[in-house]
């Protein structure tokens, strides 16, 4: 197997603005925000076969070492249908074991499953942080909750405590 050090930001397709907003923030020299971004290789068109897509979405994550949920209700929705390319995303995930940050687009600390996290967390108790959505917090969140995953037994959805936040400068005083 390759060796495993991109971030690989899933998303429903209605998200798409927010992941281009975190490579964004990625390129901003005033924001510290960076990540290997495994969407940037296997390339796929959108006039590729369905089986060629879930091809490439597989290379990208075997190639992952931690991933980053953009949670929202279109992303509970579509990583829950099995039709569509989220669900085969959230799937391979689970099958390879990889840490998950749910970033909640609407802003929530806490991860909701039954408005911005798919099902298939949910219903296997799965090990997920969840945060709001912001350079610094997911920054943070793959810097501390990912080496925890991978050395931990916890299960189901956790989040930061609001002492978290705060030291992070985060909480409005």
């Amino acid at each position: 197997m390759s060796y495993r050090n991109k971030t690989y930001v899933a998303f429903a397709s209605e998200d798409i603005h927010n992941y281009r907003l975190m490579t964004a923030w990625r390129a901003n020299k005033n924001i510290d925000f960076d990540f290997t971004n495994a969407h940037d290789i296997y390339q796929a068109r959108d006039t590729s076969t369905p089986e060629t897509i879930k091809r490439r979405l597989r290379e990208r994550l075997n190639n992952t070492k931690q991933v980053v949920l953009l949670g929202s209700p279109a992303a509970r929705l579509k990583g829950s249908n099995s039709s569509s390319f989220l669900a085969y995303e959230v799937g391979a995930i689970i099958s390879l074991g990889l840490p998950v940050v749910v970033a909640n687009l609407d802003g929530a600390r806490r991860g909701r499953s039954g408005t911005n996290i798919p099902a298939p967390f949910a219903d296997m108790d799965y090990f997920t942080m969840s945060v709001s959505f912001g350079p610094t917090i997911i920054k943070y969140a793959l810097d501390q909750y990912v080496p925890e995953f991978n050395s931990s037994d916890k299960t189901g959805p956790y989040h930061y405590n609001e002492s978290v936040y705060d030291s992070l400068g985060l909480n409005k005083k």
